[in-house]
This record gives C-alpha cells, sequence and structure tokens, in this order.
C-alpha cells in the first residue's frame, strides 16, 4: 500500500492536505515538528478530526541554530519560513526510510504568502530539502509541474487541486465538507511570526548571539526590559508567569520582590551596576500594589542566596521605564 508522510502544522492547509490525499486510498502519517518557537497541540487536534496517526519530531536545538542565521533570511517577522519549511522536508525525507514511506505532502499554497510561498521559493525550498522528487503539494499540485509520484501513478492528479492566492473560500469549503471544524488563523501558532515576541529574540540575539534554548523559552513570559548591553530585566504579570519563570532562573540571575505589598517578581539577568539594581528595584515597585506609594521596601537577592538585600525606592513612573521596553 502506498503510503506518504504529511507535514502537519496544526493549520487547515496542512491537515486539507493530508485528507486530500488520504481519500485517494494512499495511508498518510502526521509529522509534526516541536522548537522552541511552536509546537504540536494544535496538530494533534487537527490529526484526530481527519484521523491519522501523529508522530512528534522535536528538532529545538537544530532549529534554534538556523534561526540565528538563516541561509534564506527573514520574512516580515523574525521568521524564517523558506529555511524551516526546507530543514522540516528535510528531516521528513530522512525519516522515509524508517516509516516505509514513498513521498512527503505539505500543506503549501502558491502564492498564498508573498515571500515564502511564490513559486521561487517553493522551488528553493524542495531544491534546499535534498528531497525534491518527493515533495508533493496536492491543494496547488495542478498549478505546478507533475511531480514523479503522479507520473508513477501513486496519486491521482486530477483528484488534487489548483488552488492558488491569498484567498481561503476553497478551503473554508472542504474544511466544511469534511467536518474539520478546529482549525487556527492563518500562520498562527508560530512565535517568529508575532512582531513582539520577533522584537525580544531580536534584542536577545543582538546582546547574545550564542543564546541557548532556556534563554530563548524565557522569552514568552512577562513584560521585557533592555537596560544596557549587560542587563536585562523580566517582569512577570501573573502568578502563572511566576510558576512558568522559576524553572528559568539561573545562576547569575538577581531576583526581586516588594516586601510589603503584593506585586511583581523581577528577574534581572547580566552583570548590573548600583544603578541598575536600584531601576529594577523601582520596576518592582511600580508593578505592585503600592505603586502609588512615595517609598516602597524591595527585597533581592542573587539567585542560589539564602540573604535578601532590603532596598527602599520610588516607584518607576511609567514615562521612565517606557524607553527600556522591548
Amino acid at each position: 500500500m502506498t503510503r506518504a508522510l504529511a507535514l502537519i502544522s496544526g493549520g487547515l492547509d496542512s491537515g486539507l492536505a493530508a485528507k486530500l490525499v488520504k481519500d485517494q486510498g494512499i495511508e498518510v502519517i502526521g509529522i509534526c515538528f516541536k522548537s522552541a518557537f511552536f509546537g504540536c497541540d494544535r496538530a494533534i487536534k487537527m490529526c484526530e478530526q481527519i484521523d491519522i496517526p501523529l508522530k512528534v519530531v522535536d528538532f529545538t536545538e537544530e532549529h534554534l541554530e538556523m534561526v540565528k542565521n538563516p541561509k534564506h533570511g527573514y520574512g516580515k517577522n523574525m521568521n524564517p519560513c523558506i529555511d524551516c519549511h526546507a530543514m522540516m522536508m528535510n528531516y521528513a525525507g530522512k525519516l522515509m526510510k524508517e516509516l516505509d514511506a514513498d513521498f512527503i505532502i505539505t500543506g503549501e499554497v502558491l502564492n498564498q504568502r508573498p515571500m515564502s510561498q511564490n513559486r521561487q521559493a517553493l522551488d528553493i525550498v524542495k531544491k534546499e530539502s535534498g528531497f525534491e522528487e518527493y515533495i508533493l503539494r496536492p491543494l496547488c499540485a495542478k498549478n505546478l509541474p507533475e511531480t514523479r509520484m503522479e507520473k508513477e501513478g501513486l496519486v491521482d492528479r486530477e483528484r488534487l487541486l489548483d488552488i492558488s492566492g491569498r484567498g481561503r473560500k476553497v478551503q473554508m469549503e472542504l474544511a466544511q465538507k469534511w467536518g474539520i471544524k478546529e482549525y487556527p488563523s492563518p500562520a498562527g501558532g508560530c512565535k517568529l511570526t508575532e512582531p513582539g515576541y520577533s522584537n525580544r529574540l531580536k534584542d536577545l540575539l543582538t546582546y547574545n548571539k550564542e543564546a541557548k534554548v532556556d534563554e530563548v523559552e524565557i522569552l514568552n513570559v512577562g513584560r521585557h526590559f533592555r537596560i544596557n548591553e549587560n542587563v536585562k530585566i523580566i517582569s512577570t504579570r501573573t502568578q502563572d508567569e511566576l510558576s512558568q519563570i522559576k524553572p528559568l532562573i539561573k545562576k547569575g540571575d538577581y531576583i526581586f520582590d516588594t516586601l510589603d505589598a503584593h506585586g511583581s517578581t523581577i528577574v534581572l539577568r547580566g552583570n548590573p551596576s548600583n544603578e541598575d539594581i536600584e531601576l529594577a528595584a523601582k520596576i518592582a515597585a511600580r508593578y505592585s500594589k503600592a505603586r502609588e506609594e512615595k517609598s516602597v521596601r524591595v527585597k533581592y537577592r542573587l539567585y542560589g542566596d539564602e540573604k535578601y538585600n532590603i532596598i527602599s525606592v520610588e516607584p518607576a513612573k511609567d514615562e521612565e521605564i517606557a524607553k527600556y521596553m522591548i
């Protein structure tokens, strides 16, 4: 029986592409990639809806290294879509032998995204993947040259589609027809497409080109302030964010909390001066219930130390810290 590996992001297009091929009597296995910038929760839901098994591939370390310096550059934000798609297809190509598969399916649509899904970009992705002859794009196949799979009769070209452009009407109609009810908006799910997150990542890589996964993960939590090239401050907004940030605090970090009022926990990362420590304390006071007071006591310590230092500060004004916010 013919078997295909379908790259499943959890978005509608990838699910429809897999379903379209599955309905030709081909066995389809979903492949979802997990990294520091996206997970697989949506892919799991999509595979449940179209009734195919899913294999999760964690390529966090390699993906982060590629994001630092993508061969084909970034999109509108920090999203290196061409390099990312090629990397995923390369991984899927290497899995074909292990999973006894005949080819790879992707949900790409010609000209849906002007930079990463134009004809030139699609051709680059295929070539860079290293598995050019094994890639099928079912949703726009009739707009592209016939693939080896179609020529050899593994796939019926007449039952593939000719979708092109940014419109979603055909996809929405197919989703309704096939009972696919849960799917995110286009480009949803990848942190690298989000302007706010991209600004934080760009800042991190500007000052730390060797950043590791834990330093990237902390970008998801709290408010971020770049004080200078040596110091960054992170302010939690909720109790849930405090729980998220605790495992990411490491040796060398400073922790600040207001002493007499509930408020934000502050993490200072870097080599601070006395002025930087005072500013971190003032930010802690600003994001506490004592923000209207003239003087607020803040305790701070170096991570791992048992003893706190105590400093009294006036809460920072919004205009004072706005210039530091990332």
